[in-house]
């Protein structure tokens, strides 16, 4: 596990990509490509991870998943790549993620989740807030928002 840098973006968004498009999901093909059309990349997608803590795991210098941070607290991305589902990844990325926070300070950490990433979330901790639905082009896409308290720790 490393934090992650500029150099990793291009591979970050590809593996959101197979992370949402491929292997199983409660989300239709149709909200899956209206969700991720394509792997992310360039301006937009460099000034969206700047300013974020990326927590990542690297095997044979492939990325199997990754965490980001902002400095609100907000977990804005957290993608296994589908092959690696069911290792404990998510558990290992969430704790050095949490650490991170503790160690600066944030009283709480919070995400919308997807269907799919809800219950690892609840694992670890987090209860949800409300149930919400988004709209991404013609696709309606459930998800729901999530937080933890870090206080006391």
């Amino acid at each position: 596990m490393r934090l992650g840098n500029t150099r990793d973006h291009d591979a970050l968004g590809k593996l959101m990509f197979e992370a949402v498009r491929n292997g199983r999901s409660p989300y239709t093909e149709a909200q899956r490509a209206a969700w991720v059309p394509e792997p992310r990349s360039g301006a937009a997608w460099n000034e969206r991870l700047a300013d974020q803590t990326i927590v990542l795991d690297e095997r044979g210098g492939a990325i199997r998943g990754f965490m980001t941070l902002r400095d609100d607290g907000y977990i804005d991305f957290a993608y296994i790549h589908p092959d690696c589902r069911g290792e404990g990844l998510f558990r290992t990325l969430f704790v050095e993620l949490r650490r991170i926070a503790v160690a600066r300070g944030d009283e709480r950490l919070w995400v919308h989740a997807s269907l799919m990433a809800q219950p690892a979330f609840s694992a670890m901790g987090f209860a949800i807030i409300r149930r919400e639905t988004v709209e991404i082009g013609d696709q309606a896409l459930d998800r729901f928002e999530m937080e933890m308290a870090l206080t006391g720790d």
